[in-house]
């Protein structure tokens, strides 16, 4: 996964240049501290976040079970439909960071794009709810 200090979000759509949505999973987000608790608790508090290949790394606010919100991400808003679960994808040698990201939605969340636009670097991040 390549960072990038800004992108476009397409409303019914996703991330443009990212792997094709499919229904409700059009958009994942993590949390950079859930990611930095579940590194730690691996013991590897140097893991690079890119590692989770989720689209948004988000500060400031927690996913922990925030199925039916919305999250604003500068103008553009995502609903979020569920949590996003480490899967077998990740490979054996992160077996410990896979099993610390199983808890307290640490591994992220998925969502639909209801509102698109430019997002950027630096962008507000909040619950519009």
């Amino acid at each position: 996964m390549i960072p990038h200090p800004d992108g476009e979000l397409v409303e019914g759509r996703g991330l443009v240049g990212s792997a094709p949505a499919r229904g409700l999973r059009q958009v994942t987000i993590l949390s950079r501290e859930g990611w930095r608790r579940a590194a730690t608790q691996a013991g590897q508090p140097d893991a690079d976040p890119a590692f989770r290949r989720a689209n948004l790394l988000v500060t400031g606010v927690n996913l922990e079970e925030t199925r039916g919100r919305t999250l604003a991400v500068g103008a553009t808003r995502i609903l979020i439909h569920g949590e996003t679960k480490p899967c077998q994808r990740m490979d054996s040698g992160a077996l410990p960071l896979r099993e610390a990201l199983a808890p307290e939605w640490r591994g992220g969340a998925f969502g639909q794009v209801m509102v698109g636009g430019r997002i950027r670097l630096g962008d507000r991040v909040a619950w519009d709810d």
